[in-house]
């Protein structure tokens, strides 16, 4: 006898990412930690495996009184917590337009979000070819379709004029079009769209026949390169139209190293202000009505970190070091590939590196056999070089570079 009614969704046995990775941990177990990579974490380890936990957040804490965990947090955020997030999320270029935000239960809850607040049962929400599993089950789950256009042109190029196709097609049944774009530090690939990729995709959004709501998942955006860099892409969003609307996604648990703590925010960014009160009375209504309010001490610590300079610049310094580490395995491990003679999927930076290949699954199950746990997707390997060191990225691309060949 069963109860559970799928609604369109197919409900795994297990997910595939935490079942693959229970897998290394039970390999760890028999063989030890220095026989097996488990580069399938979508968190930052350091070279002995061991979870990255900034000390300067500890820190700030262990600062906490019992009212910042026990008392319950507005629905929206703290006034301080607001203020980290745009601190955090533009950084020096400060944003043009009217700002609101609501806090979400990390990342995942701004798509929830947005996807709830801005689509209609049975839309299509639009996003790349290339994209996190959970982007379409989060989409399903709310009543709505998932349609993908192609990230990459056959010269490894962001395929604007796919986008527009694909946007054509939903415009002239739709609207209204959610598009999800991940960048920059992009999962699963660690592409970042390029300023000339942001003014292919502005032109493109601008002829968009029905109103669009950008929404950008920057969720790795602290571990993408040098801070300014990876956020001059922000003042080009001031040359959209009024048809096109930006919302952001913002992963404090990630900026923070603290993913058990769920801290995220929904953000939008609007010249009308109208347009930003409409958003702030919907994304506290979703909120209201799904998770009702978020973790008030995770909210207490960035407030306190990102109104302390000399706290904040502890912050900083430290997670540079970090991302100077994980900029650094990237490099090797797509070097590496490169010297046997296989390229990745474009690879700026970020948590992941893919290889695209014809036969995933069957590539995944003969890495298992080396004890070497990477994730096998639709149309290829992902390798977590979060999670494993620099010399276990050599041993894993030498490995997959020799399965392809």
């Amino acid at each position: 006898m069963f109860f559970v009614k799928e609604n369109g969704r197919t409900i795994p046995v297990a997910d595939k990412v935490f079942a693959l990775s229970g897998g290394a941990k039970a390999a760890i177990a028999k063989k030890g930690k220095d026989a097996v990579v488990n580069a399938t974490v979508g968190a930052l380890l350091d070279d002995n495996g061991d979870l990255v936990v900034m000390s300067s957040v500890t820190e700030a804490i262990r600062s906490l009184t019992p009212a910042d965990y026990a008392e319950y947090a507005p629905i929206t955020g703290t006034p301080a917590f607001k203020e980290a997030v745009v601190k955090a999320l533009f950084g020096n270029y400060g944003p043009s337009g009217h700002v609101r935000l609501c806090v979400t239960p990390g990342g995942t809850g701004s798509l929830t979000s947005v996807i709830q607040n801005y689509s209609n049962y049975g839309d299509s929400v639009l996003t790349h070819d290339w994209c996190w599993a959970n982007y379409k089950n989060i989409a399903i789950s709310q009543g709505r379709k998932f349609k993908t256009f192609r990230f990459f042109n056959e010269d490894g190029v962001f395929d604007a004029e796919d986008l527009e196709k694909q946007l054509g097609e939903l415009a002239a049944v739709q609207d209204q079009v959610v598009l999800l774009i991940n960048t920059p530090a992009h999962n699963p690939t660690g592409y970042s769209l390029s300023l000339d990729d942001w003014d292919k995709m502005i032109a493109v959004l601008n002829r968009a026949t029905c109103n669009v709501v950008l929404f950008l998942d920057i969720a790795y955006i602290d571990y993408a390169g040098e801070e300014d860099e990876v956020r001059a892409f922000i003042p080009k969003l001031d040359g959209l139209k009024d048809h096109v609307l930006t919302i952001f996604g913002y992963s404090a648990s990630k900026t923070l190293t603290a993913y058990g703590m769920r801290l995220g925010a929904i953000v939008c960014m609007s010249k009308n202000e109208e347009v930003v009160e409409e958003f702030r009375r919907a994304a506290e209504y979703a909120a209201r009505s799904t998770w009702s309010n978020c973790n008030r001490s995770a909210m207490v610590t960035m407030g306190k970190i990102y109104s302390d300079p000399e706290l904040r610049a502890k912050v900083d310094e430290e997670r540079k070091i970090y991302r100077d580490m994980l900029l650094e395995r990237g490099r090797i491990f797509e070097k590496t590939l490169n010297d046997n003679g296989v390229k990745c999927v474009p690879f700026t930076a970020g948590f992941f590196v893919t290889i695209a290949c014809d036969n995933p699954d069957e590539i995944g199950k003969k890495l298992e056999e080396q004890d070497i746990f990477c994730l096998a997707l639709a149309k290829g390997i992902r390798v977590s070089i979060a999670s494993v060191s620099k010399e276990k990225c050599v041993k894993c691309a030498e490995a997959i570079a020799a399965l392809l060949k």
